[in-house]
């Protein structure tokens, strides 16, 4: 019977300590279900309040983005009018030895005109056949 005892003592002991075990568990630091759930929806109330202000900065960077793009449209816009306008003025000049020959024919009709009549000339008289410049002569 001292046997019996012995291993029923055990199996007390055991069961005892389980039961302790289990209790102190229960009664530990963890937190019970209610406050589980208020943890939980702080959690969520954080990662609502980033993702919020993640947005608002997408948003304000999207808006900057629209504004530079805007800027280059205007820019390329500008540039391609600046370059308009020197395609013009270009072409002006390609043949503006003919006006610069013509101010100098109607100097000189003036000054003609002038001296036909017995008055001064009003500007002197351009040489007849312009001095060929040494960048138009050949090497």
């Amino acid at each position: 019977m001292e046997g019996l005892m012995r291993g029923s003592s055990k199996l007390l002991g055991l069961a005892g300590a389980v039961l302790a075990l289990s209790l102190v568990a229960g009664c530990s630091s963890q937190p019970d279900p209610a406050q589980r759930a208020q943890n939980a929806a702080q959690q969520a109330d954080a990662s609502a309040t980033r993702a919020e202000t993640a947005a608002t900065n997408a948003q304000q960077a999207a808006a900057s983005a629209q504004a530079s793009a805007a800027k280059v449209e205007q820019s390329a816009a500008d540039a391609k009018a600046a370059a308009d306008r020197a395609e013009a003025i270009a072409a002006k000049t390609e043949g503006g030895g003919r006006h610069h020959r013509a101010w100098k024919h109607h100097r000189r009709h003036h000054a003609k005109k002038a001296a036909a009549e017995g008055a001064a000339p009003a500007a002197p008289a351009a040489p007849e056949a312009p001095a060929a410049s040494p960048a138009a002569s050949p090497m």
